[in-house]
């Protein structure tokens, strides 16, 4: 509730001997920084900077609650409310810069930090949210809100601040007090260890190739970075194609070795289920225990209840209402889809059923011979500093904003680069930067996040500090990077969580955040401008002659723009499912050897076996054996990390969201009208949650939301 989420440290002077004298080194963090726009300094930043500096903003933190709760006064809105807002901000200003760069550069030593912090950091919460004068305090502000004369914001942050007290244990008794305390530092550290395990098992595995007949039916570029990971693994004249996904998921689109494409299928979908130390099995078992008995202790039925009572769903009825109601016709798609597959396999002479590693290859048969499209063929014409100026030009053509590259200001990362955003009338905005492509240090998928969030200063406002981060196909050696579209499509989605930062304007941190569940509309929306035939034709440039895309392959991708819609929402429901299965259990939290849960599809209690569960909840609905999960239990980071817990179903959720606000745009005729987009950063990007999310999206679009708009874009009706 108090603090930002997300792993961090801090640091304090390290010594070095010169000359027998020793001499201080300057810690960061414990001074102001004094870099373009107030970046972190990353490159003063050393490992040894983060305890200090974490175990200080610990000290003062505490110091800062203690003067909130011994202030002589009677409790006001300022001296306790705003008070407690703005607490921590020295350890808010490590574990941020800590957060990203754990995510983005990580190693051996900063993961043992993360463990290490992991539990302190879980005490100083609950130290704040279980302190029972500083709540005294809060309580006494919030039962006299009505008199205080607050405007909209300031009584949303006394509301948020007021339940956030109560869902973090402050009416519970002592005795279960203490429970919620073990369990909370349990979590924490169960989250870790889940995420850390996965990105072993994700760097544990190469594919080594030695025969060139073994690459038949991969793209150049791929062979060339296979070849390059290789010699840097000390195997040059070989290929290694890894986890990663810009490596597995070309191959198993284009290999022809099947047997191959089986192997790293395999281990791709095995990660975290090897039964070796990076297990995650009984981390898993052990996490939904530990959330089940902490929902039980709060008073809910289940951790999806305590979940989702915060955001726009509201309970997990309404969750699965929407799931169900896009799971039938999204599965009818995924049959004929594999149908066509089936087909695929015959026409070459196979006489075998098509499997999950076969799905990929032949669906990219069955595409070219319905639409006569390779993805190959637009590659060339999504050069990836093209693809950011599309996005940079669709920001413009909607809010008017600008991005200049910046120069000689520190980097989170030496391939990261650096942008300053100016509004239309030439305020600075804030600062963007973009690290697009893998490494074993950085965390896999693709994210946005801040090293400062928005916040006022002296009554000014000061710019966040945003990254985004991806793991792109990287270039071949004296190439440049070229995207596949779903790569392209997901620049565009993370440079929407982007504006939604840099347009953020409100006075405290308690209401800056909005509801999981819609939280991806600004981003999601985005993807609707990638491939506008207007907006391909500014950036969709050849990388060699500079050649706009021609039409006839613009047509051919909106006219396959549809198909395989089956396949992608198939596999997002299923992990979706999965995950609100496991947060809708219920049993008995003092037995944590043994959790019952209902069956969805029969009622029969059954003792929770994570892999046994997985294939039950998602068999009796009939998911296809050749379609896995999106994520499987084992390597589901979005749940079992954190962040998406009981809410993965979140990104279809803002779909709905986002079909229908583009509504907004096409009805008028013009997909930058500036209306509509003043509009929709007016009441959506700009706010944070000083209004709820219903009141939010109707402002913008004067009704509710209806899912015709979603079915339509998928090929579902």
């Amino acid at each position: 509730m108090i603090l930002a989420a997300g792993l961090a440290c801090m640091l304090t002077a390290c010594g070095s001997g010169q000359k027998g004298a020793e001499q201080e080194t300057e810690n960061p963090f414990l001074t102001e920084y004094t870099t373009p726009f107030g970046v972190p300094p990353f490159d003063k930043i050393k490992f040894e900077h983060y305890k200090p500096a974490m175990l200080k903003g610990i000290e003062e933190g505490r110091k800062e609650i203690d003067a909130i709760i011994n202030n002589p006064e009677e409790p006001t809105f300022e001296n306790t409310i705003v008070a407690l807002d703005q607490q921590g901000a020295l350890l808010r200003k490590v574990r941020t810069v800590f957060g990203g760069q754990n995510s983005v550069n990580t190693n051996d030593q900063m993961q043992a930090l993360s463990r290490e912090m992991s539990p302190i950091f879980s005490q100083y919460n609950d130290d704040i949210n279980l302190n029972p004068k500083l709540f005294a305090r809060v309580k006494a502000v919030y039962e006299k809100k009505d008199e205080l004369g607050l405007d909209k914001e300031q009584m949303k942050l006394l509301e948020e601040t007021y339940k956030g007290f109560v869902r973090g244990g402050a009416n519970l008794s002592e005795e279960d007090q203490a429970k919620l305390r073990e369990l909370n530092s349990e979590i924490s550290m169960l989250q870790l260890t889940f995420g850390q395990n996965m990105l072993k098992e994700t760097n544990a595995f190469q594919l080594v190739i030695d025969r060139e007949e073994d690459l038949a039916g991969l793209p150049e570029t791929l062979i060339a970075n296979a070849a390059q990971t290789a010699k840097d693994m000390g195997m040059e004249g070989k290929w290694v194609f890894t986890l990663q996904n810009p490596s597995v998921m070309p191959f198993l689109q284009y290999a022809d070795n099947r047997a191959l494409r089986e192997k790293i299928f395999k281990a791709y979908t095995n990660r975290g289920n090897n039964n070796n130390e990076n297990d995650n099995k009984e981390v898993v078992r052990q996490l939904v225990s530990a959330r089940l008995a902490k929902a039980k202790l709060m008073g809910y039925e289940d951790y999806a209840a305590f979940a989702l009572e915060e955001r726009m769903a509201k309970n997990s009825a309404n969750v699965y209402k929407l799931l169900d109601e896009i799971w039938t016709p999204a599965l009818a798609k995924a049959k004929e889809e594999l149908a066509d597959i089936n087909a695929e396999i015959r026409k070459e002479g196979g006489d075998f059923e098509a499997e999950g590693w076969d799905w990929r290859y032949y669906f990219e048969k069955a595409k070219k011979a319905k639409f006569d499209l390779d993805e190959n063929e637009v590659r060339p014409y999504l050069m990836l500093d093209n693809v950011r100026e599309g996005a940079f030009y669709v920001a413009n053509k909607l809010y008017g904003v600008t991005f200049t590259a910046l120069k000689d200001i520190p980097l989170p990362h030496p391939e990261a680069q650096a942008f300053e955003c100016k509004d239309k009338d030439g305020t600075s905005l804030g600062v963007i930067y973009f690290d697009f492509f893998p490494r074993a240090s950085k965390r896999g998928g693709a994210w946005c996040g801040t090293y400062r969030s928005q916040t006022y200063k002296d009554g000014k406002r000061v710019g966040p500090v945003v990254t985004i981060a991806s793991n792109f196909s990287q270039p071949a050696p004296g190439q440049p990077a070229l995207l596949s579209a779903d790569e392209a499509t997901t620049l565009f989605h993370e440079f929407g969580h982007g504006l939604h930062n840099l347009f953020k304007d409100v006075h405290y941190y308690g209401v800056s955040g909005v509801a999981r569940d819609f939280v991806e509309l600004p981003s999601q929306i985005m993807e609707h401008w990638v491939f506008e035939p207007e907006v391909l034709k500014v950036y969709a440039k050849h990388y060699e002659t500079g050649e706009v895309i021609p039409q006839e392959l613009i047509e051919k991708l909106d006219k396959s723009g549809k198909y395989g819609q089956g396949f992608a929402t198939v596999e997002y429901l299923a992990a979706s499912y999965l995950d609100m299965d496991f947060h809708a259990l219920s049993g008995d939290p003092a037995d944590k050897q043994v959790i019952k849960f209902v069956d969805q599809a029969n009622n029969v209690p059954a003792d929770l076996d994570v892999i046994a569960f997985e294939e039950s909840v998602l068999g009796h609905r009939g998911l296809l054996r050749q379609i896995p999960s999106r994520y499987r239990t084992t390597y589901f980071n979005h749940t079992m990390g954190g962040g998406y817990t009981a809410g993965y179903y979140s990104y279809i959720w803002s779909e709905v969201l986002d079909c229908d606000a583009f509504q907004a745009y096409k009805e008028t005729g013009d997909i930058f009208n500036q209306e509509v987009a003043q509009k929709f950063r007016q009441y959506v990007l700009t706010p944070g949650c000083i209004d709820d999310e219903e009141t939010m999206y109707e402002n913008f679009r004067g009704k509710a939301p209806q899912t015709d708009a979603l079915l339509e874009k998928r090929g579902l009706k």
